[in-house]
């Protein structure tokens, strides 16, 4: 792990290795699930990608299935004026794009990898991941198709979001451990899951975790509070990006985040950077994938990157949560935990 100064008071972002490949990526990372897929303005989104790049992000994170090609295209025109070797690019596939086009078979990945890129306007993405896991077609065939997309050039890395540990075992026992570089699962506070499998599984395996939602959607700023209407400003006050609103908008989750507050204060932190160090804690992370609809959440995020929790704020942490966070192997929504083979 290695640190780099940027202009920003003399914060210092870290950088990770992702997996067994050669890439080092910033411990915060950008993501544009339901920002930049449509959730904010153009301008805004323009200002937060350059926002990234000042706060010393390398390693931004999207999917041609949000906002059907939005994002990717909206990344294309700003990430393009920058120079290729100065970001890291993933992207996903899997989701639906059109009646007709959707999931992992080899068709779909060959046509799929090829739009990404006329979208985001580059020859190749450094990272290439299985959106979720496809179980209606064989693995094979989508190991197969993943790898003729490496040998082609047109990625450099593979990775997959939310497989379960059966999934990622298959294609382990198929491919071989360097088949993939990264997982991408939810991982915060209060969604503890893959710790008991997932992280295990791939640190045996030379798999890193680029983890997204670490604030969860933005309850772990501690912005949302119990008994009280959601800010006017906030995501879950927004149609385009609170999906995740009946989830996380419980009283009883809500007064558990609110007792993480005095907790942040007595270690002389925000809430927020507590939050964020306390997923970059694990050494299995690589990287914590961001949101942000402003420049200055992307910089606040930022400023986490090298923060260390106690044993004590740990201890206080787990005990202020009690038995909200969800833990053990829980797959994620509209997970298919079948694994079809040839």
């Amino acid at each position: 792990m290695e640190s780099k100064p940027f202009d920003d008071g003399g914060t210092l972002m870290r950088y990770r290795k992702l997996g067994s490949s050669d890439l080092e990526v910033s411990e915060i990372s950008l993501g544009s699930w339901l920002t930049y897929s449509g959730g904010v303005e153009a301008e805004q989104t323009v200002a937060c990608t350059e926002a990234a790049f000042d706060a010393g992000i390398n390693f931004f994170d999207t999917a041609n299935v949000y906002g059907r090609g939005a994002a990717e295209s909206a990344w294309g025109d700003i990430l393009s004026k920058h120079p290729r070797d100065s970001y890291i690019l993933a992207t996903k596939v899997f989701g639906q794009m059109s009646d007709t086009d959707s999931g992992l078979s080899s068709e779909q990945i060959a046509k799929q990898i090829d739009a990404s890129l006329t979208r985001l306007k580059t020859d190749y993405v450094d990272l290439y991941q299985a959106h979720r896991f496809d179980s209606s077609v064989p693995i094979e065939d989508t190991i197969e198709a993943f790898q003729k997309v490496v040998e082609q050039g047109k990625a450099r890395y593979l990775g997959f979001s939310e497989w379960t540990p059966e999934q990622i075992q298959t294609a382990i026992d198929i491919a071989g451990p360097d088949l993939f570089v990264s997982s991408q699962p939810q991982y915060s506070m209060l969604w503890q899951a893959p710790e008991e499998q997932v992280f295990p599984l791939c640190a045996a395996n030379g798999i890193s975790q680029i983890v997204w939602s670490p604030l969860a959607q933005g309850v772990l700023t501690g912005k949302y509070k119990p008994g009280q209407s959601v800010p006017e400003d906030s995501r879950f006050a927004n149609d385009a990006m609170n999906a995740f609103k009946d989830r996380f908008l419980q009283d009883p989750i809500l007064e558990a985040v609110q007792r993480l507050v005095p907790i942040a204060e007595g270690a002389g932190l925000d809430l927020t950077t507590m939050a964020l160090a306390w997923v970059l804690r694990r050494s299995e992370l690589a990287s914590a994938i961001i949101g942000a609809s402003r420049p200055e959440q992307v910089h606040k995020n930022a400023a986490a990157s090298g923060v260390e929790l106690s044993d004590d704020v740990l201890s206080a942490i787990d005990e202020a949560l009690g038995d909200i966070p969800v833990k053990g192997q829980t797959p994620a929504n509209n997970a298919q935990l079948e694994i079809k083979r040839r």
